[in-house]
């Protein structure tokens, strides 16, 4: 892991295209501005994972309803 100290109005780039912005620092909250292409999806992680076990869940559910359906023909 690249560990930075960064003020802010200060940014880190990724890559050519991807732009990661200090905008506020209020005690121990960081406001990050992230500048991307549209094609790069960019999410926190909380959400990211909320996102993950969704998607676990409905392929287990669909796998079972498949399941079911293929003994019925």
């Amino acid at each position: 892991m690249l560990v930075l100290t960064r003020k802010r109005g200060q940014s880190i780039l990724v890559g050519d295209d991807i732009e990661i912005t200090i905008l506020e620092v209020d005690r121990d909250h960081v406001k990050v501005g992230i500048n991307a292409p549209k094609s790069v999806k960019v999410y926190r992680r909380e959400l990211y994972e909320e996102i993950k076990r969704a998607n676990t869940e409905s392929i287990i559910k669909d796998k079972g309803l498949v399941e079911d359906l293929l003994k019925n023909v």
